[in-house]
């Protein structure tokens, strides 16, 4: 990681909504689409995919 990543905290708001997804759900995030979208990064195509129906 650089140092860049390290001071950043993920957003509260989000971590609270990849914690409340369906088992099936977050079994199928990966390590790299959670931390993007939980530090606020271009979210992958993929997780939005898997996210679509949970997302507004």
């Amino acid at each position: 990681m650089n140092n860049n990543s390290e001071k950043k905290k993920p957003n509260p708001e989000r971590v609270a909504i990849l914690r409340s997804l369906p088992l099936e759900i977050k079994s199928q995030i990966t390590g790299e689409e959670a931390q993007a979208f939980m530090y606020d990064e271009d979210l992958p195509e993929s997780l939005l995919n898997k996210l679509k129906d949970y997302l507004e």
